[in-house]
């Protein structure tokens, strides 16, 4: 049995039990429909129902549907429009055909008739993906056991994150050498593209390019055309995906500065101890407050705040330089579901006090990938407000000022927790590679 076909019956299984368990006959999900601009005829990048996408490797296919039903092969209800206006979908191909049942269709409406199966049938979908008779209801007893279980991979799942950030790393090399080479914001982005073989339309997330000061925008949505008169750092998070499972990866570079450089060296080595806590039974806000404890050795280490490390976290001065969580699920969507449930019936497991932007707050266990990027920032609002505590007589403000021009530091790996030892990190494996 191939990886394709194993993900698949681990999928079928839990629906399965979820479906029993929630009081259903079957399970339809949309993929999605096509958006237009408002009072306009332009559409917006098509992106699917991430529950369709977790059954196929089918990314760009509006209009189509899958049912799920005991005891019966996946139905795979294939939309293929007679269009001569744009490209229609490719016929049906690869492994996934083998071990569906297909039927294709070359009107919407026509689905309707292909789900229509006797008893209680549960349908995952927005909205406008109704069809007469087929009205999403998205039941969230249902919704809650999928997405718990979305947290754990499967190998066929794993083989597409590995070939993920594969993909990206090449790109993220292209971009350190447009970045020496004195290029633009822009200008390495697509040398980023070109690189990884992707486009803006297929990138799994905007790409952060921030070069200088932009680095102290966590989600810098801007690329400037024209290259600032010195390239002093670049702060670049870009992914890649392959087969609908994204990578998620930050490298920040330097143009060389003695202080910056040695900033930058210690936050690769406090990274790379937060990767090695990723291990099964490890609770994932507990490397979330180790993050913020290495921050605070850190930024005493450097000269940046001579305060003890208990002083730093109890005061929240680490929150002022890392404001972020340390990561997030990782897979079909970059910050993927179920990072706060406690159990699959949806009950949530809280955040720490005073850490209200961290995404996951779940126990690690094996199959889970997750992101793992701490980060360490000159904000302007938010030293503004360490200027205002108490804590600003033991800043070094002349440093903060100088470092200031660099923006900050964030490195970001995408990492599988196994069931015993120490995980796996598809970024470091990837780069290794290069």
């Amino acid at each position: 049995m191939n990886k394709y076909s194993q993900h698949l019956a681990v999928l079928q299984a839990q629906c399965e039990a979820a479906l029993a368990l929630c009081g259903f006959d079957a399970l339809a999900i949309a993929s999605g429909v096509e958006k237009y601009a408002f009072l306009d005829d332009r559409p917006y990048l098509f992106q699917p129902n991430p529950h369709f996408k977790h059954w196929l490797p089918l990314g760009a296919h509006p209009h189509s549907w899958l049912l799920v039903r005991p005891g019966h092969k996946l139905r795979v209800v294939y939309y293929q429009a007679d269009d001569y206006w744009h490209v229609p979908p490719s016929d049906p191909s690869g492994a996934w055909t083998e071990h569906v049942e297909l039927i294709v269709i070359s009107r919407p409406e026509d689905a309707a008739a292909h789900l229509a199966v006797p008893g209680r049938l549960a349908i995952i979908g927005e909205a406008d993906a109704a069809l007469p008779g087929v009205l999403p209801n998205n039941p969230p007893q249902l919704l809650n056991r999928l997405h718990y279980q979305r947290a754990y991979k499967t190998d066929y799942e794993l083989l597409h994150l590995r070939a993920a950030s594969r993909r990206a790393v090449p790109a993220h090399r292209a971009a350190a050498a447009a970045f020496a080479a004195g290029a633009s914001e822009l200008e390495i982005h697509r040398a980023y593209l070109a690189a990884s073989g992707h486009t803006d339309r297929d990138l799994p997330y905007g790409n952060i390019v921030a070069l200088n000061e932009h680095g102290a925008v966590l989600h810098y949505q801007h690329q400037d055309a024209l290259a600032p008169t010195q390239s002093r750092s670049l702060l670049i998070d870009a992914g890649a995906q392959v087969e609908g499972y994204a990578s998620d990866i930050t490298r920040t570079w330097s143009a060389g500065d003695t202080e910056f450089d040695g900033l930058l060296a210690a936050m690769e080595s406090l990274q790379l101890a937060l990767v090695d806590e990723v291990r099964a039974g490890v609770d994932y806000r507990d490397i979330h407050l180790s993050a913020h404890r290495r921050v605070a050795t850190v930024l005493r280490d450097v000269g940046l705040v001579n305060l003890s490390i208990d002083a730093m976290t109890a005061q929240r001065v680490t929150a002022i330089f890392f404001p972020h969580g340390i990561g997030h699920l990782l897979g079909l969507q970059v910050h993927d579901v179920g990072g706060f449930m406690a159990d699959a019936s949806g009950a949530l497991s809280p955040k720490p006090d005073g850490h209200p932007y961290l995404r996951l707050t779940r126990p690690l266990a094996a199959g889970m990938v997750v992101t793992i990027e701490p980060g360490l920032y000159f904000i302007p609002t938010l030293l503004r407000q360490l200027r205002a505590s108490p804590a600003a007589a033991a800043v070094n403000w002349p440093l903060v000022e100088h470092l200031r021009q660099f923006g900050g530091v964030r490195i970001e790996d995408d990492v599988v927790c196994r069931a015993e030892g120490p995980p796996e990190n598809l970024t470091r494996d990837a780069f290794g590679l290069v």
